[in-house]
């Protein structure tokens, strides 16, 4: 299926764009402000350099995920994933 976007910069305002695809698609950049990404699915994704704050992320998953480098409150994940995995 062809693009319906053309490449720029866009605002989607107060639309529900529910099932949508986005593949091969660079959105660098952007902002995602009041956003509900319930049930989506990312594969293959990088989100290298990115920022998350007043985040739900009740019952998310990461599976396969380069962690190098990634902080929750400050704290790096291999350090927490390390001392998790000393204690079981």
């Amino acid at each position: 299926m062809p693009s319906t976007i053309p490449s720029g910069k866009h605002s989607a305002i107060d639309v529900a764009l529910t099932g949508s695809l986005f593949q091969d698609v660079s959105l660098g950049e952007a902002r995602f402000d009041d956003v509900n990404l319930g049930g989506a699915t990312f594969q293959d994704v990088s989100l290298r350099n990115a920022r998350f704050s007043d985040i739900d992320f009740s019952g998310a998953s990461i599976a396969d995920a380069n962690l190098a480098g990634m902080t929750i409150d400050g704290i790096l994940v291999t350090d927490l994933l390390a001392a998790y995995k000393v204690k079981t």
